[in-house]
Formats: structure tokens, sequence, C-alpha cells
């Protein structure tokens, strides 16, 4: 199993102008980023609904790499997303899964069946036509930049440590600084979409 942080270490040096949404993984990406203006940190009020965020954000964005970190209880509530995606096929889309087999930021409870589901296998079922898990640092490493090189959409499994929270949502520290206007208003303008505030 790997830890988060270092799984998005490896991925910064690959990041380029891509899009981020962070998911789970935005505790420690806004400390990472070098492109702020091009994450898109949904508050966890959007669990079940990343992946339908990120692909309609590479549909309507096809020119631009969009790079999701999902987690595997997001994507349980929402597995109707993959066969969608698959069937759009949008080249520019990098699905990766980080899955530490709990719901993490509830307090720990198991996601059904979680060391028994190969969410590669159910990703390519669905129609996707380049899958890979990894559960080691080094062969992920080895393989990103290939990962990325090649065309969308990809879903990547990757077995995390947990990092089980149990302090009240409300005493929890804030991943994002930025509201969701901010974050909407800064993507718009990096972006060069008309209409944006400025």
């Amino acid at each position: 199993m790997m830890q988060m942080a270092d799984i998005l270490k490896v991925f910064k040096e690959y990041r380029g102008d891509a899009i981020v949404v962070p998911g789970k993984g935005a505790r420690y990406w806004g400390d990472m980023t070098t492109r702020p203006e091009l994450d898109v940190a949904l508050a966890p009020t959007a669990m079940g609904g990343r992946a339908a965020f990120a692909f309609g954000l590479a549909l309507a964005q096809p020119q631009r790499k969009v790079v999701l970190f999902d987690s595997e209880g997001d994507m349980m509530m929402g597995l109707n997303i993959l066969p969608t995606i698959a069937e759009h096929a949008p080249e520019n889309f990098y699905h990766f899964l980080l899955d530490n087999e709990c719901y993490a930021t509830t307090g720990g409870q198991p996601v059904p069946n979680a060391g028994k589901i190969a969410y590669d296998v159910v990703a390519r079922g669905a129609g996707y036509a380049r899958t890979f898990s990894y559960d080691n640092l080094e062969s992920f490493q080895i393989n990103l930049e290939r990962i990325l090189s090649g065309p969308g959409p990809v879903f990547v499994a990757l077995k995390i440590v947990p990092e089980i929270e149990n302090e009240p949502v409300g005493r929890r520290k804030r991943f994002s600084t930025r509201s969701r206007e901010q974050v909407r208003q800064d993507l718009w303008k990096a972006l060069g979409i008309a209409g944006c505030n400025q």
C-alpha cells in the first residue's frame, strides 16, 4: 500500500497544465500544487459526484487533460458513471482511484467487500480501454509517464494506507482556502473563458 501524499508527489512531476480534481487528495495537493488556478477541489459534500463532475470538465475542455483523484467510497456511490464515461470515451480524461478499503472520513467503516474488489477490472468491464492497478509506489512511478502520455479515458486503481478521521466535521482543518465561486473564477480565467469575473 502507498501513502496518498507520495502518490501526489509523483504525479506533480507530470501534471503539466492539466485540470486537477484532487478529491480526498486535496489535504496534500493544496500545499504541492504549482497551478492552483487549474485545481478544482470540491467540498466533502460532493461525495459520489466527483467522477461525473470531472467527466463533464473533460467534455467541456477536450484540448486539456483532466485528472481526477477519486476514492472508492465516492465511486461506490455512483458506479453508473463508469459506463457513461466509457461510452463517450474522452481522450483527455485520467481517472485515478485512491482505494483505502474504508470510509476514512466518517470513522473508518469498511467499504463492502473491500479486499476483494478489483476496481480496474470493474472499469475495464464498464468499457474503459486502458486500466491499471498498483499497490506499490515504485511500480506506479515507473509507469505514470506512459499512462499520462497515452489516450484516455484511463482508469488507475491505487491501494493506499487509510488515514482515518474521527474529528467532528466542524472541527476538521479546511483543505480548500478558496470559495467555490473563487475556484470557478480562477479556472475560467486560466482557461480564457469569456464572461468570468476578473
